[in-house]
Formats: C-alpha cells, structure tokens, sequence
C-alpha cells in the first residue's frame, strides 16, 4: 500500500493507493493563509498548525481505510509550487510563504529597473519570471527580516519540508525546485549564479534528486506524530502539476491537461529547447527526466467557485447535510436548463496568462438583467463553469500555437472533474474531446507513482503511470455550440480589457497583482 501527501493552496490530503493505482481512501482538510498585517501582499505559511493538519490526515487516513501500519511500504508528498520553507543550522523552520505571496513587489520593481535584462536572461534559463519566483521573495526577507535572514541556512520547497519532516532527509526535486527560477531547465540542477545576487552561499540549496528516489524513512518523531512505522519508505515526490500529469499518464511529448482545482492549470509536454518569446507562458521541467511542460494558469478558479457556494447556496449547503461536495451539485442541478452561453452573463475573473505581466481585473460578474431566471443562481453557477473553460481554451489554444501541435483530445483532472456537466463544457468550449481518467486526483496518484518507483513496484515513473492511470469516461465536442462559444470569448475578451483599465486607472482593485506591478 502506497500514500501521497498532497498539500495544494486550498487543503492537504493524505490518500491511500493500492500499487496498481486503486484509490482506498482519502482524508482531507482546508486550511488558510494569511496576510502578515504589517506586509501588503503576503500570504504565509503556518509551519506548526499546517504539520499538525497533516498529521491529523494520516492518522484519518488510516483509520477510514480499516488497513494497519505496516501495510504502508511507502510515502511520497506533492505540493503547491513556489510555496518555499526557510531553515536555520538545527533544520528548524524559521520562516515560510504559501505560493501566492506577493509581498516582493518593490524588489521586483529594482530588480527590473536596475537590471533589465535579467528577468529574460533568467526566463531562457528557467523558464520562469520574477512573478512567482524565490529570487525577489528572498531580496525582502533579507530587507524587512535581517535577523530571520541572516539565520537562514538552508531553503526548500513545501513538497520538500513535508519530507524532511517525514525522514529528517532535505532534498529538492526539479519539478517543484524548477518553479523557484533558481533551476535549469538543461541540467536539471540549480542555477546556483543567480544566489550571487544575494550574496547567499550556494549550499543554501539542498540536494536535487529525481521524483522517485528514496530519500530516507520515517523517522521515530514523525511515526509518533503519524501512528506509521519508522521502517516506512520515504521517497522524493515533486509539485502538484508535473508530478500530477503522472498521475493522469501524460508522459510523452505533445500530451495535454487541464488541472481543475483552487487554481487551473494548463498543461502541454513540450521539448527541452521550447520558450515563448513574449514570456507568457512558464515552462517547467517535468517529472519525467528530458521533457518539460508548458504551462499556463487561471487563478482562484476553485476559489470563486467556493465563494458562490457560500455566498449563494447556503440552501444548497442546508439541503446537502453541510457536505460541500454534494451543495456543488445541487447548485449544479439548477444549471439543466440554462442554455450555452448562460443568458450573456461575463464573469471578470482569471485572466489568461502573461507570466511577463501578471494581473487581474477586480473580480464582478457583468451583463446581469433583472429577471430571476436569467440571472439567478443557476445561470450564474454555469456563467463561472463556461468562463472557466474560455480561459483555459485561451491558454491552451496559445501552447498549441507555440508548439505548432493541436492534440486531439485533453485530460481533465482534480476536483473539477467529477463534474459530469462541467467535463462537457469544456469539450465543448476547446472543441477538444476530454478524456477523464477514474482516478481523478491526479496529484496524489501521481504521489503514488512516485512511492511505487521508490519501493521497487515499478522501474520508473512512465512504467508507473501506464501501470497505475485508466480512462474512466470520455466527452466528445457539441460541434454546433461552436459559434456560440467564438461569440461569448470575444465578448470576454472586450469586457476583460475594459476591467483592467479600471485597475489600471485606480477605479477597482485587481484580484491579484505579480510582485512589481
């Protein structure tokens, strides 16, 4: 038996995998970052109260899965990329932020006034830009917290402290280490000249080894803390994305993914040489060694979608027993009705990706009427569905373009997913069929995979994902929704322009801002 960690933006989970890739159970809770008061921007990340949560999914885990101790023969962990932890000499975290902090906004701003060209120069090596990087993050720790930084010893990403908290072993894996922009994505290992900046030693950056290598096993502590054995294998995982296309079998080049979750991510397996001359897009390595993926990202997607739900279906929440899941649907079932376009409703959410530049409008819902029936909660509940699938068409339809390569059919995969009528959409907005594996969180299988190839299941993560991944339902395009759907993105388009001159003009706040803008 098999367990992956899965600490994404929203909620950690710690879910069980027999080795052919059968899910036994799951266990999960949300959990929050918030903003330091005092720091604009920042999201931080709660090292004690989140390690208990996780502890706590374990221990729920095993107890929902009826299965003892010893039966788990490994773990693996995959979390939220960018989220990076900071140690000092004893290993002891003294500082962490969650993948959204923006709090580096005036470092980004003096590191591209004062160097240029850097950015790009980073960009060619990386494949990642100072939106979401460690560089500009580290500049302000060392700014605002000289005391913290100056005890800073060594830094990983989250997938890697849930790790080490697991083996007392600290190692990075490229996947998630890649999306610090301190990895080449040539070499697989750190670009460790981009420190100099800082004048931080090299040894800051722990060891890099493959998804799928065993890095160590559970200590005495950390069985304690999860009532698992300290024979227990731990073993390298990697971020959500790359390490979750194992999970969904995207192992080979030109394969496709929409990740349906807190946020959407689009993915594309792409050669080592690919970038996008506008910056656009990021590209990161991939889980598997010799391949990267390009991706593009709709923000809070997941997010606005919890917002309706508590804001707007209380009733539903009241009727479901208070199981979230199940209010989903119910609002969902107010949707049979509402035709292909959903009455004109645009919602202004995520916009499509500008890694080089990224901002959104302020969140609204335009082109309401004041007829009940076109602009209730169903409409609405299908308006935030439908955009959800226009921007992902849009960031997938400018990967294909870049690669000169349309795949003929995309893998949907996480929460958003079991959604029967939301798989629809989005074959029906991309024009693409959709394919949905049976296990639909794919991050955690993938997990799994990773564990599998660390306790000798299987000889590498591709054996392992062909082994473990099936097709559980496919969708095939309503060709004559087509027009339909040009029409409701142009409009989009038009009206999110219009949005972003109001937060450019100070008339409304953006949903998020990268550091620097």
């Amino acid at each position: 038996m098999l367990m992956a960690i899965d600490a994404g933006t929203g909620s950690a989970r710690a879910v069980l995998f027999e080795a052919d890739g059968t899910e036994i159970a799951a266990a999960q809770e949300e959990w929050h970052h918030l903003e330091d008061p005092r720091y604009p921007g920042s999201s931080d990340f709660d090292i004690a109260t989140n390690w208990a949560l996780i502890c706590r999914c374990i221990r729920k885990v095993m107890a929902i899965s009826g299965r003892k101790a010893e039966d788990v023969v490994a773990i693996s962990a995959t979390s939220m990329r960018e989220a990076f932890v900071a140690y000092d000499d004893s290993g002891t975290e003294i500082w962490a932020c969650a993948n959204v902090d923006s709090r580096a906004s005036s470092e980004v701003r003096e590191l591209t006034q004062s160097k240029p060209h850097l950015q790009s120069q980073l960009y060619e090596i990386s494949g990642q830009t100072f939106a979401l990087a460690t560089l500009p993050r580290l500049l302000w720790l060392k700014r605002n917290m000289p005391g913290v930084f100056a005890r800073v010893s060594r830094i990983s990403m989250l997938s890697d402290w849930i790790l080490a908290r697991l083996s007392g072993e600290l190692f990075s894996d490229p996947s998630n280490a890649g999306t610090t922009g301190l990895l080449s994505l040539k070499t697989r290992d750190w670009n460790r000249q981009a420190l100099e900046l800082l004048e931080m030693p090299s040894d800051v950056l722990p060891p890099i080894v493959e998804p799928g290598s065993v890095i160590g096993k559970l200590t005495r502590k950390a069985a304690a803390e999860t009532d698992l054995l300290p024979s227990t294998l731990i073993v390298a995982g990697g971020g959500d994305c790359q390490i979750g296309s194992v999970g969904l079998n995207l192992v080979r080049e030109g394969d496709c993914a929409v990740l349906g979750g807190t946020f959407w991510q689009q993915l594309v397996n792409v050669s080592d040489g690919l970038r996008d001359p506008a910056m656009d897009l990021r590209i990161n390595p991939h889980a598997i060694a010799g391949l990267n993926q390009a991706e593009a990202i709709s923000f809070f997607v997941g997010s606005a979608m919890r917002w309706f739900r508590d804001s707007f279906g209380q009733e539903e929440l009241r009727n479901a027993g208070g199981d979230p899941s199940r209010a989903y649907s119910l609002l969902e079932a107010l949707t049979v009705d509402i035709p292909a376009g959903s009455y004109g409703i645009l919602p202004i959410l995520s916009d499509v990706m500008h890694y080089g530049r990224w901002y959104h409008a302020a969140p609204s819902l335009l082109n309401l009427s004041l007829d009940p029936a076109r602009s209730g909660k169903g409409a609405i509940f299908k308006a935030l569905q439908e955009n959800a699938a226009i921007v992902a068409s849009l960031n997938l339809h400018r990967v294909f373009a870049l690669a000169k390569h349309t795949p003929d059919r995309v893998v949907f995969a996480s929460g958003a997913a079991k959604s029967e009528r939301w798989c629809q959409i989005l074959s029906d907005v991309t024009g693409l069929a959709v394919v949905v594996p049976k296990v639909t969180e794919a991050t955690a299988l993938g997990g799994a995979a990773a564990a599998s190839v660390g306790a000798g299941l299987y000889d590498n993560l591709c054996e392992a994902s062909s082994a473990m991944v099936r097709t559980e339902r496919d969708y095939q395009p309503n060709r004559s929704l087509a027009g339909v759907y040009d029409d409701v993105r142009e409009r989009w388009r038009i009206a999110y322009a219009s949005q972003l001159a109001l937060v450019d003009q100070g008339v409304t706040t953006s949903m998020w801002k990268a550091p620097g803008l």
